[in-house]
């Protein structure tokens, strides 16, 4: 086994037309996108190089499309005898991707879950009745703080941990907007309002927590072939039934991913791949933990190399 791991991106790192230059060349992603597809009965491929009915950031469709690029380029590397990474993680929906690949799911299970886990976060929150926003410059404590201020009967609370001096907060759309005011009077370096459809990773994903949990309930999860760190709590768990339940704490729980980088990298990690679209996570990871080196792979070339550099 070789020492360097895979992290798979979560929503946010769409974009349009995204894995066709490795479809060009390998039949094996458009093959995966039509098993996917049969799943749910929609042209996720058609949605994600087209989108001609305007739904690929659509939390229901943008989860299911962003699972099968990482799941379709973890076959390619697959079939390309790459070799076998040491550890996996996700950033939010990206968990179920490093659960695909770690063979505790299967991709059509994993599939229905996400595309039924985006309906269930959008029906928890009525669009434009939540927010969410990144805050750069503040430690964690005076984003508790703040947050804690914000309230005032509403839901505010820090939903993504993802860098040092960044962090995302989630809640009411009034809770958010106060928050992000108090932020720049506290000195914060931007407060930026994020365009997702859902305010994750808080208190008002509960209800969808629940249906998700009937939903998990239901499907047969298996015992982790390659080591997975949870979101939910940053630490590493092959038992079927904890798996569960931290996928349904992380619905309304923060994505510890700065403890989940350094977990990675005090376990003797020095390289990671980014396994889908984008390089949205590699530029989190440099800020975490300046020591590992981070690999793109939704285009040939950087897949090639990736390759290359973890078989030395």
């Amino acid at each position: 086994m070789q020492n360097f791991g895979f992290v798979f991106p979560g929503q946010g790192s769409q974009k349009l037309g995204m894995l066709s230059n490795l479809a060009a060349s390998h039949s094996i992603i458009e093959q995966t996108f039509a098993e996917a597809s049969e799943v749910l009965n929609l042209n996720l491929w058609e949605i994600c190089q087209h989108d001609g009915g305007n739904s690929l950031d659509q939390t229901h469709i943008t989860q299911p499309v962003l699972l099968t690029a990482s799941v379709a380029i973890w076959r390619l590397w697959q079939q390309l005898n790459a070799p076998r990474p040491k550890i996996l993680a996700g950033h939010s929906l990206g968990e179920y991707s490093a659960l695909v690949c770690a063979e505790v799911l299967s991709l059509a299970d994993a599939t229905n879950i996400v595309h039924h886990r985006g309906q269930y976060m959008q029906s928890a929150v009525p669009i434009g009745t939540g927010k969410m926003a990144a805050i750069v410059g503040l430690e964690n404590y005076q984003i508790y703080e703040i947050c804690d201020e914000a309230e005032q009967k509403q839901v505010v609370s820090p939903a993504n941990f993802n860098s040092p001096g960044q962090t995302v907060i989630a809640g009411n759309t009034e809770a958010v907007e106060r928050a992000m005011a108090l932020c720049k009077e506290a000195g914060a370096k931007r407060a930026l309002p994020l365009k997702l459809s859902v305010p994750s990773h808080c208190a008002l994903m509960k209800p969808a927590g629940e249906q998700l949990a009937e939903e998990l309930d239901s499907i047969e999860f298996a015992t982790a072939k390659i080591p997975v760190v949870h979101n939910y709590n940053a630490k590493i768990c092959d038992d079927a039934e904890t798996i569960k339940m931290n996928l349904i704490r992380q619905l309304y729980s923060p994505v510890l991913w700065v403890e989940s980088i350094q977990l990675i990298h005090n376990a003797g990690v020095s390289k990671l791949v980014e396994i889908g679209p984008g390089k949205v996570l590699s530029g989190l990871i440099k800020r975490i933990e300046p020591d590992i080196s981070c690999f793109g792979s939704d285009e040939l070339g950087s897949l090639e190399s990736a390759i290359v550099e973890m078989s030395a």
